[in-house]
């Protein structure tokens, strides 16, 4: 698993899903219960990464419980200054943790396929530029987009209710602001199209689409 900081008091670790541990932390493998077994092999995967990540950016929070309301993103209990996102698709995992408040990674692997709806659902205006890509290229910049999208709306707590689709991401962007959100896609560090969205008060509040910048 690699790790890197993205912005100040924000991390991202993410690589292929580890092996089992030996020993999980016992309300992460609680957690599990009545999972199907691929279910339950996903989670666990994803928490022993955020684990991972707080021994070496909060080790004072690594064995603390995760736990989610509801419909709700996962947290750290008795924790409230440590925010935290969990992502897994396939055989890649991700975690984030933020110390600046919310904070929303994503995963995914290029899907196989054509994908022509979603294709111009997610990419909106650029929907038109991109059918004239070649077919890998669409796939690639469609997971790269909806990774930013999808962090952006875990770091709002909203999830698919959120409509990530409507954010505004531009095929080939690293960096950009939603809302009182700035997101990064990690495409010099991360073969797996991988972004991260994180509270930024630098921007105000803004509701406007999000602003594609040239750096992460």
């Amino acid at each position: 698993m690699r790790w890197a900081q993205v912005a100040d008091l924000v991390w991202v670790i993410s690589g292929p899903r580890p092996r089992p541990s030996s020993a999980p932390h016992p309300r992460d493998l609680a957690s599990c219960a009545g999972l199907p077994p691929w279910r339950a092999g996903q989670r666990l995967a994803g928490r022993a990464a955020l684990r991972e990540l707080l021994t070496r950016v909060s080790p004072a929070h690594a064995a603390a419980p995760v736990v989610a309301d509801p419909g709700g993103p996962p947290r750290l209990a008795d924790a409230p200054g440590v925010a935290v996102s969990v992502s897994h698709d396939g055989d890649a995992v991700a975690a984030a943790v933020s110390l600046a408040g919310p904070v929303g990674v994503d995963v995914q692997q290029v899907p196989d396929g054509d994908h022509d709806r979603l294709l111009r659902r997610c990419l909106g205006p650029w929907a038109a530029e991109a059918a004239r890509w070649p077919r890998h290229e669409q796939r690639t910049e469609l997971a790269w987009v909806w990774t930013a999208q999808e962090a952006c709306v875990k770091a709002a707590g909203t999830g698919l209710r959120g409509r990530p689709w409507t954010i505004e991401v531009p095929p080939h962007a690293t960096a950009g602001r939603w809302r009182d959100l700035r997101w990064v896609s990690l495409r010099d560090w991360s073969a797996t199209p991988l972004s991260c969205a994180f509270h930024d008060p630098a921007d105000g509040g803004r509701t406007a689409p999000s602003e594609p910048e040239n750096r992460p």
